[in-house]
């Protein structure tokens, strides 16, 4: 158990869907949850005023949609980010991505899948289920190769280090990563763990993101 609960806002412009959602969180003993907001302005404010760990974020909503109030979020405080939402559109996944956001929910999602959600992005994981994450490496592929522009960044990596970065962009388990490789599965966390921090990414998905953006992974056959 952890030693303090996780801290959780909820934005959405539905108070019934506010209410459910209170109602889920409050039965589990490690999550609690600090505060609401009806629309993205007003989610701006209670994480100035809160700083809630995690930011459970609808996406349609009035003043400042979610993906706009997640960028801003992202931009004044530390918490994470999950889009809950009805609409599985690629636009919204990327878009809410490419804002910071650290995982994608659809409001169909069960509720003991939720609260396994809300720890694991409070815990520094990303949250996207594999059909999510090979459209957003689809996207990134599509980019035309000219767009790619090496990252001085890169550099501060090991060549192991950008072995376990390239594996990640096509999509692999850290699991996966450990049987390509030939390394134990810590070890590759542990990689996964400095390859985040040199590069000053906020979890797994930037990286997927950033692998492309930079150049040093170009479009390939997909994963499964």
């Amino acid at each position: 158990m952890s030693a303090t609960p996780i801290r959780v806002l909820l934005v959405d412009d539905d108070a019934l869907m506010r209410a459910g959602l209170e109602a889920i969180l409050s039965s589990d003993e490690e999550i609690v949850v600090v505060g609401e907001a009806a629309d993205g302005r007003l989610a701006v404010e209670r994480v100035r005023e809160l700083r809630p760990d995690v930011v459970l974020m609808d996406v349609r909503m009035p003043a400042l949609d979610g993906i706009a109030a997640t960028r801003e979020i992202v931009a004044i405080s530390d918490s994470r980010v999950v889009i809950v939402t009805t609409f599985e559109d690629d636009d919204y996944i990327f878009g809410a991505l490419m804002a910071g956001a650290s995982g994608f929910l659809l409001k169909r999602t069960s509720p003991e899948m939720l609260i396994d959600a809300i720890k694991a992005v409070a815990a520094g994981d990303s949250l996207l289920s594999p059909s999510v994450t090979r459209r957003v490496i689809d996207r990134m592929a599509a980019l035309p190769a000219g767009e790619a522009v090496l990252d001085d960044r890169l550099d501060a990596l090991t060549p192991r280090e950008r072995d376990v970065l390239e594996q990640l962009a096509r999509g692999l388990s850290n699991a996966e990563i450990a049987d390509s490789l030939v390394i134990e599965e810590s070890t590759v966390k542990t990689h996964v763990k400095r390859i985040l921090m040199k590069l000053r990414l906020r979890d797994r998905v930037q990286a997927v993101i950033f692998a492309y953006e930079s150049g040093l992974t170009r479009p390939g056959p997909k994963v499964d």
